[in-house]
C-alpha cells in the first residue's frame, strides 16, 4: 500500500510540475513573446532590436549570456576548501544529468542568447566523455566561447584532444607554488603534473591562460609576489580570489585577505603596478606590471561585489539552475526535461527563475550564516583550496576562546618563523640532512659520569618542585635522531575501506602522514616544556597489516642541535594515529592506538638508546 501511495504521489508531483511549466510558458508568452534566434539575429543586423532573449534578462536589466555547467560532483583531489571535512554525499547516477540532457539544456540557452559556456565540476576533465561533449557543445550555433575550469592534473594528457574538439578558453586553479604545500592542501600528489599541464596549455596557444588563486591568511598570502612573477615572461592572467563562504569550509572573516590588502602587499615590491581597463561583465579587476607579458587581477566577491554586472547562470551536475552563486534558491531543469517539457516550457521556467534574481547577494556579514551547497557540488571557479590551519594572535585567541572555529597556528607560518634561516619552505617535508663534511661536535665522553646523579631528579623540575624548561645553552650541538612507532587497530570493515581508498573523508594514509608531519613540527606548542627545534627532517611512514587489520605508523625526526628529538618523533606518530581514528570513526568506534613507543635515539650526551638490537623493531597489533 505504501509503495502504491509513493507512486501516486510521485506521479502527482510530476503532473503539477508540468502544469506549472506550461503556466509559466503561457504567462511568459504573453509578457515576453518568443522570437526565434534566427529572426533575432536578422533584426539585430538591421539594428531594429537587441538580439537577446527577455527570458534571460532580469528585472534589474542584467542580460545573462554566460552559463556555467557542472559536469560532475567528483574530483581527483581532496582539497579542504572545496571538500568539507566530513566529505559530501554524492548524487546517485540516475539523478545526474546525462550527456544528451546537458546538450539539450545548453542548446535551449544558446538559442536564447547565451554565447559563453564554462564547464566546471567537481573536476570536469575526469568525465569519460569530456572530449565528445566539448565537440557537441561547440557545434551549437551562436556559441562563441567554450571554456573549462580545471585543477590541471589531467591537462597534459587530455588538452590536445579538447583543443581539437573546440575548447577555446581555459582556467587552471592553483593556490600555491610550493610542492609540499600543494600536497598538504590537496591530500594528493600532483604538483608537477599541474605545472606540465600549464606548459602544455601555453604551447597550445591558450592566451591568456588564467590561473585562479584563492588567497587566505596564514596559507598563501606570502606567495603573492611569486604568483606575480609568473606573468613576467608568460601569457598568464593570475586572478587572486577573495576567500568566500560555502557550506563545510569553516569560513571566518579573519581568514579572508581583502582586495586592497592584497594590492598593498604586491605594491611593496611592484610599486609601478598599473590599473588596466576592464571589459564589460569582467569579474576581475585587472592590473599589470609594466614590461611584463601577462597580467594579474582581483576577484572581489566579498569586499567589493560586482553583482550589478553579473551575467552568469549556473547549472549543477544534478540539473538544478542557480541564478546566484551565493543564493540557495534552485530550480530543477532535470525534472522538467524528464517530464517531457518542451524547450518553450523549459525556457519559460528559466525566465521565471531569472526574474526572481536579487539585485545583489546578502553581503559578507550575512553570507556565512546562509544555507548553500559546498563548492564542489555547485561548480565554480574555485577548484582547489585551503586548509583549516591559520595564523592568529594571542589577542584573537582570547577574544574567541569559546569559539570552536578559532584559527589554529598555521604550520607553514610557524615553519617560516622558526626555520627560515635554516631551510626553504619548499623542502620542509624532506629537508636535506647536514652535509657529510660539516664539522660536528661529538658527544662528550665524560657526560655519562653524571647519569646516576641525574636519575635522582627529574630534569624538568627544579629544587623547589616547580616545573621548568631545561637550560640547553651549554649543551653540545650534535646530529640527533629519534624513531618512534605505533599501531592503530581499525577492524576488518574499516581496514578494507582504507585499503581500497574508499573512506568518505579521503585518503586515510596520505592525510595521516601529512597530519603527523604537521603535528611533529608543532611539538613545542603542544608539550609546554619542549624546546622549539629547527628540524632537518621529519618523516612519517604508514603501512597496512592485512593479517591483524592494523595500520602501522613509523616516524623519524632529525636535527642538529643541543637537545634531542624524541618528543617530535613520538608526537608525529601520535597525531598520525589520532588522524586515522578520526577518519574511520564513521565506520568503527572501536579503533584503538596500540604500542606507541620510542624505538631509538642517538646523538645525545647520555648515549644512544635502542629498544631492541635490531633496527627493525617488530610491530605488535
Amino acid at each position: 500500500m505504501l509503495n502504491k501511495m509513493n507512486v501516486c504521489l510521485g506521479a502527482t508531483k510530476r503532473l503539477l510540475a508540468r502544469q506549472y511549466a506550461r503556466t509559466c510558458a503561457t504567462v511568459a508568452n504573453i509578457a515576453k513573446p518568443v522570437i526565434p534566434s534566427t529572426v533575432r539575429k536578422s533584426m539585430f543586423e538591421n539594428q531594429k532590436i537587441l538580439p537577446f532573449s527577455s527570458f534571460l534578462t532580469d528585472t534589474h536589466g542584467r542580460q545573462h549570456n554566460y552559463l556555467r555547467i557542472s559536469l560532475t560532483e567528483r574530483c581527483n583531489l581532496r582539497c579542504q576548501y572545496c571538500m568539507p571535512a566530513g566529505g559530501v554525499d554524492l548524487t546517485t547516477k540516475d539523478k545526474l544529468l546525462t550527456t544528451s540532457e546537458i546538450i539539450k539544456i545548453a542548446s535551449a540557452f544558446v538559442e536564447e542568447g547565451v554565447d559563453k559556456i564554462r564547464l566546471t565540476g567537481g573536476e570536469p576533465s575526469i568525465r569519460p566523455d569530456i572530449v565528445e561533449l566539448v565537440g557537441a557543445l561547440k557545434k551549437l550555433d551562436g556559441l562563441k566561447t567554450l571554456a573549462m575550469t580545471t585543477n590541471g592534473l589531467l591537462l597534459s594528457r587530455k588538452l590536445p584532444a579538447l583543443k581539437a574538439a573546440g575548447l577555446n578558453m581555459l582556467n587552471v586553479s592553483l593556490d600555491t607554488l610550493i610542492p609540499a604545500k600543494f600536497e598538504f592542501i590537496t591530500r594528493r600528489k600532483g604538483f608537477e603534473k599541474v605545472l606540465q599541464g600549464i606548459d602544455v596549455s601555453l604551447e597550445l596557444g591558450y592566451n591568456p591562460l588564467k590561473l585562479n588563486c584563492v588567497v587566505m591568511r596564514g596559507l598563501n598570502e606570502d606567495e603573492l609576489h611569486s604568483f606575480v612573477e609568473l606573468t613576467r615572461d608568460k601569457d598568464i592572467d593570475v586572478r587572486f580570489i577573495e576567500y568566500m563562504p560555502f557550506e563545510g569550509n569553516k569560513w571566518n572573516g579573519k581568514k579572508m585577505v581583502p582586495y586592497h590588502e592584497m594590492l598593498e602587499i604586491i605594491r611593496r615590491k611592484y610599486s609601478d603596478l598599473m590599473r588596466l581597463e576592464d571589459a564589460a561583465n569582467d569579474t576581475s579587476k585587472a592590473y599589470q606590471v609594466p614590461g611584463y607579458r601577462g597580467k594579474i587581477g582581483f576577484i572581489t566577491s566579498m569586499s567589493e561585489h560586482f553583482c550589478g554586472s553579473c551575467n552568469r547562470l549556473r547549472l549543477t551536475a544534478d540539473g538544478n539552475l542557480k541564478v546566484c552563486l551565493f543564493g540557495n534558491a534552485e530550480t530543477s531543469l532535470r525534472d522538467l526535461l524528464r517530464d517531457g517539457a518542451s524547450n518553450e516550457e523549459l525556457i519559460a521556467v528559466v525566465g521565471q527563475a531569472v526574474g526572481r534574481k536579487k539585485k545583489q547577494h546578502a553581503g559578507m556579514s550575512n553570507l556565512p550564516s546562509m544555507k548553500n551547497r559546498p563548492m564542489i557540488l555547485i561548480g565554480g571557479s574555485i577548484a582547489t583550496s585551503s586548509v583549516r590551519f591559520y595564523c592568529t594572535t594571542k589577542e584573537d585567541n582570547q577574544n574567541n576562546q569559546n569559539n570552536h572555529d578559532n584559527y589554529l597556528d598555521d604550520p607553514w607560518t610557524k615553519f617560516r618563523d622558526t626555520n627560515a634561516s635554516l631551510l626553504q619552505v619548499s623542502s620542509m617535508f624532506h629537508a636535506p640532512a647536514p652535509h657529510e663534511n660539516e664539522p660536528v661536535q661529538e658527544p662528550s665522553k665524560t657526560a655519562t659520569s653524571n647519569v646516576n646523579s641525574e636519575q635522582v631528579q627529574l630534569t624538568h623540575v627544579d629544587h623547589q618542585g616547580q616545573a621548568r624548561m631545561v637550560d640547553v645553552s651549554d649543551k653540545a650541538w650534535t646530529i640527533r635522531r629519534a624513531r618512534a612507532q605505533a599501531t592503530v587497530w581499525i577492524g576488518p570493515e574499516a581496514f578494507h575501506l582504507v585499503a581500497e581508498n574508499q573512506i568518505k573523508k579521503g585518503d586515510v594514509l596520505k592525510v595521516a602522514e601529512i597530519a603527523g608531519i604537521s603535528g611533529g613540527k608543532l611539538t613545542s606548542q603542544l608539550i609546554p616544556l619542549c624546546h622549539p627545534i629547527a628540524l632537518h627532517q621529519l618523516r612519517v611512514h604508514l603501512s597496512l597489516d592485512s593479517i591483524n587489520h592494523c595500520v602501522k605508523v613509523e616516524s623519524e625526526a632529525v636535527t642538529r642541535g643541543p637537545t634531542g628529538v624524541e618528543m617530535e618523533a613520538l608526537t608525529a606518530a601520535s597525531v598520525a594515529c589520532l588522524t586515522i581514528i578520526d577518519m574511520v570513526k564513521a565506520v568503527t568506534r572501536e579503533a584503538e592506538i596500540r604500542n606507541l613507543q620510542l624505538v631509538s635515539k642517538s646523538g645525545g650526551t647520555r648515549g644512544d638508546f635502542n629498544r631492541t638490537k635490531n633496527d627493525n623493531v617488530p610491530f605488535r597489533c
